[in-house]
């Protein structure tokens, strides 16, 4: 069983914690204000390390599960950060979300410290990461990618390997941007609908049969009929991050990104409005009362 070290104990990374657990591995984790608690963790024979060299210095593996690209770096290159204790041959697995080019620029640091890299973030919520069945979007060396495919089986149901480095975050914001861009468009016609008069049960009856059913519909309809957001514990502020992140892919491909700007600016002004701690299923009422 490999040496796992953990950075990012949050709502997705305590479950795959868990899960890593649960199968036998050694895990330490990185000291956090962010993590969520650790006594189940602690309990179940994780140990807890106070700074990423630490971390580094006694781990085959290091998981990163952290908020953004700025998170990732100044983990891995700061002073005392993870880089400064690799050991050569340690893989570097980044399951966060990050801009592709951010995260090829890492890449090449780990490769310079002797250190091996995949990224692969997830998609699903932390209701699956709980459960061990997330979808993770590798990208890296093939070889790399098959060496590591039973750990990552540990806490993922599907895992699809998208290409070289940075290709699995290319393929995370393409899928954020789609989720998210659905859940926007429905939201304001939501809003719209519920200006308009017309029953939220009427609406998302007629939308599930229709053109509109699917599971971004499904991920906001207990919000529509019960104003319950929990089916999609997604903070506002993460969406405009990742559809922030998306555009600056898109842009530097020199993509056409007129709706990805708009969608963005439907996630800016929600956050905006105070929107940045509540879950995206809370944009329907955002939009209605902006």
């Amino acid at each position: 069983m490999a040496k796992v070290g953990m950075v990012g104990i949050g709502l997705m990374g305590h479950g795959i914690a868990s899960n890593l657990v649960k199968h036998g591995h050694a895990l330490t984790v990185l000291e956090h204000p962010g993590n969520q608690p650790l006594d189940a963790l602690k309990a179940a024979g994780a140990a807890s390390v106070a700074d990423g060299a630490s971390l580094a210095a006694q781990s085959d593996v290091i998981i990163l599960c952290v908020t953004g690209s700025p998170q990732v770096e100044a983990v891995l290159l700061s002073a005392g950060g993870v880089l400064e204790g690799l050991r050569p041959g340690t893989v570097i697995i980044d399951c966060s979300t990050a801009i592709p080019s951010s995260t090829e620029k890492v890449a090449q640091a780990v490769a310079q410290a002797g250190g091996r890299f995949l990224d692969a973030p997830m998609t699903r919520t932390p209701k699956e990461a709980a459960e061990g069945r997330l979808n993770l979007l590798v990208g890296g060396e093939a070889a790399l990618f098959e060496e590591c495919k039973p750990l990552l089986a540990c806490f993922a149901e599907n895992i699809t390997h998208a290409g070289p480095v940075g290709a699995g975050h290319r393929m995370k914001l393409l899928h954020n941007y789609v989720s998210l861009g659905v859940i926007a468009l429905l939201s304001e016609a939501a809003a719209c609908a519920l200006r308009a008069d017309i029953d939220p049960a009427v609406f998302a009856d007629v939308l599930a049969k229709g053109g509109g059913g699917g599971v971004a519909l499904e991920r906001i309809k207990p919000y529509l009929l019960e104003q319950d957001p929990s089916s999609l514990r997604f903070f506002m502020s993460n969406a405009q991050k990742d559809l922030s992140y998306y555009n600056t892919m898109a842009a530097e491909t020199g993509a056409v990104r007129e709706i990805g700007a708009a969608v963005l600016h439907t996630y800016d002004q929600a956050v905006t409005q105070g929107g940045g701690d509540r879950y995206v299923p809370e944009l329907v009422s955002l939009l209605k009362d902006r």
